[in-house]
């Protein structure tokens, strides 16, 4: 799909949960084959690999009664994830968790075995229902649910509210849900015994958030969802990010202060009678976060829209 597909320019058309562009393999050239659907192993312990390419980074937990995975990436990336799979164990996939309801995180659970079970927080079965994913090779891409095309395969079977465990002992994971971020129903997947965290894309790397009001997404709570994980879960030395690198709980903290400063900023504008147009043109990234990747421009002024609706 053409890298002119930008999510947070499209938030608009209802409920559409598109593919992420920068996610995507560019098309191949006309009477080219498609370029290769290629997924990157990257080894975080003896039984945790994280998965990069294809949608958003992808976990894979394998524990001594089968693999859990953690989001399955964009419409035709579940079958590289499963052969990947293959290659680090041979034991059976049990589980699937989506942090969320946007196609490159829940597209490829419709390749998986159809015993497979899947769980995600109850507000992103909500979200996967009514979700519309655009599909296909290239524009005019064909808006479907991939679910309902898929006879439900692929769906959630189990969700959970503000808490659920998984396993126990060294296969156990913790999921919580400490309210709307990215989405309104942002899971966070805890790992306990190896101390790592994946945090999807309510923290999908450091940047400003893509905030998807039409799935519940808050720019007023999300501070306070961020700062809430930060200081709940305990004994994390390593965070896995939606789509970057692997960070820490430090590197969440500040997340969660940037945000805060961010909102900060959009309530002094808006009490200061600016417009939305006005506040997307002058904004910049406080010197304090230069590290923090370039702002694209359509998502600040979608993100400051979506505060100033809310500041209402």
């Amino acid at each position: 799909m053409r890298r002119a597909y930008v999510l947070a320019a499209m938030l608009g058309a209802g409920s559409l949960s598109l593919v992420l562009a920068a996610s995507q393999q560019p098309p191949a050239a006309a009477g080219q084959p498609p370029a290769p659907m290629v997924v990157e192993v990257e080894k975080l312990k003896d039984n945790l690999f994280m998965l990069k390419g294809g949608g958003g980074n992808t976990a894979v937990f394998v524990t001594s009664g089968g693999v859990v995975v953690v989001d399955t990436k964009n419409p035709g990336w579940g079958k590289p994830i499963l052969d990947k799979i293959k290659g680090l164990t041979d034991k059976p996939i049990t589980t699937i968790i989506n942090t969320h309801t946007h196609g490159d995180h829940v597209s490829g659970n419709v390749e998986f075995p159809a015993t497979v079970d899947i769980v995600v927080q109850e507000n992103t079965k909500t979200n996967m229902e009514k979700m519309v994913t655009a599909t296909g090779i290239a524009p005019p891409a064909t808006p479907t649910n991939i679910f309902k095309v898929n006879n439900g395969r692929g769906m959630a079977k189990r969700t959970f509210k503000d808490r659920m465990t998984l396993g126990k002992g060294n296969d156990q994971i913790d999921l919580y849900y400490f309210g709307r971020g990215h989405t309104n129903g942002d899971a966070w997947v805890v790992f306990p015994a190896l101390r790592v965290m994946h945090a999807g894309d309510i923290f999908s790397g450091k940047n400003l958030p893509l905030l998807d009001a039409n799935n519940g997404g808050s720019g007023v709570a999300i501070p306070d969802t961020l700062a809430k994980a930060a200081n709940t879960v305990k004994n994390i030395d390593t965070v896995i990010t939606g789509h970057s690198t692997l960070m820490t709980m430090n590197d969440l903290k500040e997340y969660a202060d940037f945000n805060r400063e961010f909102l900060t900023a959009m309530r002094e504008a808006k009490k200061a009678g600016k417009s939305v147009d006005a506040v997307a043109s002058s904004w910049t990234m406080p010197a304090k976060y230069s590290g923090y990747a370039a702002v694209q421009p359509a998502r600040l002024k979608s993100n400051v829209q979506v505060i100033f609706d809310e500041l209402k």
